[in-house]
């Protein structure tokens, strides 16, 4: 099944909501051209990028860099990537581990790099602080706190996120940890462990990308979905599973649009992670939700063929919509694996009876973005939320506009505690860096700021979708030690 709707109705003035900030890859040839838009359906895996280890210290090099490559079947796009032309390798890190990213900025403007996701000091989060120049190295340093979960990684400077995001500079990031679930569960990286990268553009009939509104309402717009780097409007992928369990992880990389991943012959998918690590247990689900920005992981203990399909759900003013068999898994295994583990985590749920309150809004004046009234378009106009380290917070998180957004919190992972005045069940009491809140709509978070603080560098809080990011839907959060 493939097929498409081309949307041309406006959410509100101009606006709404999910988000993300794309990734999905394709090796590069010896001349340099993109092998995505190439004849096979194989599945691509994106690169395993190889760190260098010295002195306890693993150092990665990343370069941002312009290219070409094919968005539309056929026709050519100006892109930009990590080492490559379009998006970028994934990286594996390992709790307790020391990693230098070196990166160099070889774009034509500033950028910075954001390790959405991972706990880490504010002054290495990449935000728009860590803006560098072209032509410059930035070599940020930290010690990975994270537990096992699946990150990504991509730009966040003001004002430009969603044209660089889109244009493909983004890439996964693997977590491993020594838990007894890690140990049991698949991790043979492009063999049973796969990165499923989904990411829904706009581009007009010449392959122009586009990201901004004024681009979203030209005229002859398609909206191609791509899966790990190809294009998969008119293309069902092939994967061939050697093992008779292989483990998903799912990034939706879009700049707006909301994925649903099912199975096309109805049956369940077991679901075991959300954005920041593994549930309780695993859970059968019938499908998985993720707005732009978000992730999940999941297996499969496959005897016959499968089929996943996304379906396709615009989030702003205009968009993708439609469903599409993206991925054939065909199993070629005689192994038998073990049950999975009954436990696969421990989440001790907040008792947030003493938690200090605060309200979140999100607003909209005009052609504006607003959080608490403010539109942060500059670091100086930005609202600014003040916590202090190990301080317990419970957020209520209200949408006053009528539009979609994806609210994304830097730091640390919370804990839903309602979702639009109901009780979270199943997987939704996870742990969560990204969440959707709906036109009216409003969640309640709870989380606890622990380990770093700082007086001069702050986190972000704001929606993911892209372009009202870059609109003003952003706040920064300064986290002090007292």
């Amino acid at each position: 099944m493939h097929r498409r709707k081309f949307l041309g109705g406006m959410a509100g003035a101009g606006f709404a909501a999910v988000a993300a900030g794309g990734a999905a890859l394709a090796y590069l040839t010896d001349a340099g051209q993109n092998r995505a838009g190439a004849a096979s359906t194989t599945l691509t895996i994106p690169e395993l990028l190889e760190g260098t280890t010295s002195d306890g210290t693993t150092t990665f090099t990343l370069e941002a860099k312009t290219g070409t490559s094919e968005v539309l079947s056929g026709v050519t796009s100006t892109t930009a990537g990590y080492n490559q032309s379009f998006l970028g390798p994934t990286m594996k890190w390992t709790s307790g581990d020391t990693v230098l990213l070196n990166i160099t900025n070889s774009l034509d403007a500033d950028t910075t790099v954001h390790f959405h996701g991972a706990h880490i000091p504010p002054k290495m989060d990449g935000g728009p602080q860590n803006a560098f120049a072209a032509g410059e190295t930035w070599s940020p340093t930290f010690t990975v706190k994270d537990e096992a979960k699946t990150l990504w990684y991509h730009p966040h400077a003001l004002g430009t996120t969603a044209e660089q995001v889109t244009r493909g500079l983004a890439g996964m990031i693997i977590v491993e940890d020594d838990s007894d679930a890690s140990a049991a569960l698949p991790s043979t990286y492009g063999t049973d462990d796969i990165p499923i990268i989904l990411q829904c553009l706009a581009a007009d009939s010449s392959g122009d990308v586009k990201y901004d509104l004024t681009g979203y309402l030209s005229g002859g717009l398609s909206y191609p979905l791509l899966c790990n780097g190809t294009n998969v409007d008119a293309t069902t992928l092939a994967f061939t599973a050697t093992k008779s369990r292989t483990r998903f992880r799912l990034l939706n990389a879009s700049p707006s649009d909301i994925i649903t991943v099912q199975r096309g012959d109805g049956g369940t998918l077991t679901q075991i992670a959300t954005d920041q690590g593994y549930l309780t247990e695993a859970a059968e689900v019938e499908s998985i939700r993720l707005v732009a920005g978000a992730r999940a992981e999941f297996v499969m203990d496959l005897s016959d063929a499968v089929t996943l399909q996304a379906v396709v759900t615009t989030g702003w003013v205009r968009g993708g919509s439609g469903t599409y068999d993206f991925l054939t898994v065909t199993p070629d295994a005689s192994d038998t694996p073990d049950a999975l583990p009954s436990s696969l985590n421990t989440i001790t749920r907040y008792d947030t009876t003493d938690f200090a309150a605060r309200t979140i809004t999100l607003g909209q004046s005009g052609a504006s973005m607003l959080i608490n009234g403010s539109a942060g378009t500059t670091m100086a106009a930005m609202a600014m939320i003040s916590t202090t380290l190990d301080a317990e917070e419970i957020w209520t998180v209200t949408n006053s506009t009528q539009l979609e957004h994806s609210f994304h919190l830097h730091d640390v992972p919370f804990q839903l505690i309602s979702i639009n005045g109901e009780e979270p069940t199943g997987v939704d009491l996870g742990w969560f860096d990204t969440y959707e809140v709906v036109g009216g709509g409003t969640i309640k978070i709870a989380m606890q700021f622990t380990d770093f603080a700082d007086d001069t560098y702050m986190y972000m809080l704001h929606c993911h979708l892209l372009q009202h990011e870059d609109e003003g839907m952003m706040a920064s959060l300064m986290v002090t030690e007292s």
